[in-house]
Formats: C-alpha cells, structure tokens, sequence
C-alpha cells in the first residue's frame, strides 16, 4: 500500500539522472530504477524550463506535455532528457499523479530591470527574456542559510550565481536559457553575441553551433574536459588556465550580486563543485576579499525536496 506523503522525484539534469523518494519528514532514499520504485503517493518532476505559461507545480497531462516539447529548444541539454525520463514514469506509473515543477519558478520574483533584455518591443515580445535555472536548488540553500543578502553559488555541471535578498531571487546570471552565465562543464556561460553572428557567416551551422555551446566548450572546451578533481591535479597550463578563468568568472558573477542587493552578507556553494571542490571554492572567496568578511556557507542539494514539496502542494494532504 502506498504511503500516502511519500513523493518520487524524478530528477533529470544536464548530467545525471537521479531517482529518490522523499518521506513526510523530508528524508530521501536513492531508487535504483522506476521498475523498483516502492509505492508513493505521487510523482514529482524537476523542470529545467517552464517559459512564461508554468510559474507554478502544476499537474502533468498530455496538454501540459505538448507544451514542455515546445520549450525543449530553450534547454535541450536538460529539457530532453527530462521529457524522456517523464514518458517513462508516466508509463510505468500510470495510476499515480505526476507533477512538473520548474526551475524558473524560483525566480518569478527578478524585478524587471533584471529580467528585461534591451532588445527591440516585438524580440521581447516573444517571451525572450531573462528566466534563471536552479531555482529548485537555490530555493532549498535560501531555507538553509537565513540572511537578508545571500549569494547561491550552484556549481555542477550547469553553474548559475543567483541573488536572494529575504528569500526571494531578484537577480541571477542565467537568461532566456540555461547557456547564460558563468563558465560551466561544457557550456561557455556569457559571450559576446557578435562572436556567434560571426561562426554563423564564416561556415558553421546552426546544428554545429548548438552541439559546440552544449556540449564541447566551458572547462571541457578550455583544457579537454569538465571533470573538475582531474583539473585540480593536472599541472598543465590548459588545466590552470581553465580553473582560473572559472573561479574568476563566478567571483566576478558573485560581486555583481552585491549591486542586486546592496552588499553580501553571506555567500553559499552547492552542486558537485560547490560542495566537494574546497580548492575551487577558495580560489573564488580569495578574489572577493575586496568585499570585506563575509559568511561562507556549503550546503548539499537537496532539490528532490522542494520538488516533492510542490507535488504534495498539488495532490493536497493524505
């Protein structure tokens, strides 16, 4: 029988696909594969992308399906596989309620100075604008470390340095898509839009252009790979250059959220870089000494939680 506050959370990112079901009590237990999942009461999805129409945790059926597909050229690196992952458990689960809940949601509260892109009214129109991604795992930090002025640095595979004063985001440094922002394993963060104009007119095309910025640049690009630990021991000059372009990078990211919220009183890590590359992280706080004395705070991921909070919130109490 199906313990009724028990959610499964079906979390596809960039680079893993992680499966767990958490309790009422907040506690999570890895599952191995749908096939051996135990009985829930319901089904959470992490999101990447929920555009301008999915602000909320909202009920998955085939209409919402439809509009998830329309969104995966806004994120394809995460979108897909998130949509394949959420096939799968609608079909093996079928009898249970399955709820999307969005990274961007999050950051619904980024005032429009932040959110806005000085593009021509009917570009804009579109819906082109800044969104910001990790919304699950910033939203789970700000709970963590309770100060008015606080700087989430999430470092994994995707990186994103986000501004959260009171709890709510008002600035981050990915946009319209999760490519935006600081260096990451594979993907380059914020470049000069000419230099892509330029690709474009000199011979490379669209498909080439898209897999080069998923899947071949950031720290892979710089120095032949994304694995940080193997960077951290390599001593040749591309390992070097690749870290310290990332750590100034985020540092540089860092700072400009203390325009955002008028000062840090306290910045945290998270993700796989975060919160096990202790190197990384003080290569980062070393360039903001500038700043004066700030908290530094780790804290381990925990988005399966706020995703299965959004389910509960959907499917209502037991």
């Amino acid at each position: 029988m199906a313990r009724l506050s028990d959610v499964l959370v079906v979390n596809a990112g960039s680079t893993s696909l992680k499966l767990s079901v958490v309790d009422a009590a907040e506690r999570s237990q890895p599952v191995v594969s749908l096939d051996e999942a135990p009985p829930v009461a319901a089904v959470a999805h992490r999101i990447v992308h929920g555009g301008e129409r999915f602000v909320e945790p909202t009920p998955i059926d085939d209409d919402v399906v439809d509009a998830l597909r329309s969104l995966v050229e806004l994120a394809p690196l995460h979108m897909r596989p998130a949509l394949d992952a959420l096939d799968a458990a609608r079909k093996a689960l079928p009898q249970l309620a399955h709820v999307a809940v969005f990274d961007t949601a999050f950051h619904r509260t980024i005032p429009e100075r932040a959110a806005t892109y000085p593009l021509p009214r009917d570009w804009r129109e579109r819906g082109i604008r800044r969104y910001g991604f990790h919304g699950l795992s910033v939203a789970w930090v700000a709970e963590q470390v309770c100060v008015p002025r606080l700087v989430v640095c999430h470092l994994g595979g995707g990186c994103s340095v986000t501004a959260v004063r009171d709890g709510r985001s008002v600035d981050t440094s990915m946009g319209f898509t999760p490519l935006d922002g600081v260096p990451m394993g594979s993907r380059p963060g914020s470049l000069d839009p000419g230099a892509l104009l330029y690709l474009l007119r000199h011979g490379i095309g669209i498909d080439e252009l898209e897999a080069g910025l998923e899947h071949d640049s950031g720290l892979r690009g710089l120095a032949g790979t994304s694995d940080v630990a193997a960077l951290l021991t390599a001593t040749d000059p591309a390992s070097r250059l690749a870290l310290e372009i990332f750590t100034y990078r985020v540092a540089q990211a860092t700072a400009a959220m203390a325009t955002a919220l008028g000062g840090i009183d306290a910045i945290a890590f998270t993700g796989g870089i975060g919160e096990h590359a202790a190197p990384v992280r003080e290569a980062i706080v070393e360039r903001l000494g500038f700043l004066g004395r700030i908290d530094v705070r780790v804290v381990p991921a925990r988005e399966d939680v706020v995703a299965a909070r959004g389910a509960r919130a959907v499917i209502g109490p037991p």
